[in-house]
C-alpha cells in the first residue's frame, strides 16, 4: 500500500466517526421541536414495523410542536401507539385528521443529564478517532517494512494522520459544543 492510499483510508474512516458522533447527537432531545426526533419510532403498519416517515408527513409546527400527518388516515391510532411506545417522553394528540406532539421544556436537572450523554457520544468519537490513528499508523509501519516506502515517507505519513486526527478531533468538538450550547439555552 502506498502512503496516498493509507492517508485516503484514514480520512475516510475518521469522517464516519465524526458522521456517526454526529449522527447520535441528532437524537439527543433538546427541547426543540425537530423531526429527527422520531426518526427512531417504528409504527406496526399493515402487520410490519415501519419508520414513521414512511406512513406519515412529519413536519416541524413551532418550536415545541411537531406534526404527524398519516398518509392513510386509519393509521392514526398505531402512530400516536407507536410514539408512546417508543418511551421519548412525548404525549402525542389527535387533532382532527393530524397528530401534533408538543415538545416538553427540559429542566435543569435533565439538561445538565443530556449534556453528559452528549460529551460521551463525543468521548466515544474521539476513541474511535484515535483507534484509527493506531491503525493507520501500524499500517505505515507494516508497508514500510515491506519496502513499499522510505523511513522518510512512514514519518510524513505519520505526520499527516495526527493532522487529519487533529482535525477530526475538532470537528466532533465543535459539533459537541454546539450541541451543549442548543441543550442548555433556555
Amino acid at each position: 500500500m502506498q502512503v496516498k492510499d493509507i492517508l485516503k483510508n484514514c480520512d475516510t474512516r475518521m469522517t464516519k466517526a465524526v458522521e456517526s458522533v454526529r449522527h447520535e447527537l441528532v437524537k439527543v432531545r433538546t427541547g426543540k421541536a425537530t423531526t429527527a426526533l422520531l426518526d427512531t419510532v417504528k409504527v406496526d403498519a399493515y402487520g410490519t414495523l415501519m419508520p414513521i416517515n414512511q406512513v406519515g408527513a412529519v413536519s416541524v409546527v413551532d418550536a415545541h410542536m411537531l406534526s404527524v400527518t398519516p398518509w392513510d388516515q386509519s393509521l392514526l391510532k398505531h402512530i400516536e401507539q407507536a410514539i408512546i411506545a417508543a418511551n421519548l417522553g412525548l404525549n402525542p394528540s389527535v387533532d382532527g385528521k393530524i397528530l401534533r406532539v408538543p415538545i416538553p421544556m427540559l429542566n435543569e436537572e435533565r439538561r445538565r443529564e443530556l449534556v453528559k450523554l452528549v460529551k460521551k457520544f463525543g468521548e466515544e468519537g474521539k476513541v474511535a478517532i484515535r483507534n484509527i490513528r493506531r491503525d493507520e499508523n501500524e499500517a505505515l509501519k507494516k508497508s514500510e517494512k515491506e519496502e513499499h516506502f522510505s523511513e522518510d515517507d512512514r514519518k510524513r505519513g505519520e505526520q499527516e494522520v495526527q493532522k487529519l486526527t487533529d482535525r477530526h478531533t475538532k470537528e466532533i468538538d465543535t459539533l459537541l459544543a454546539m450541541k451543549e450550547k442548543e441543550i442548555m439555552e433556555v
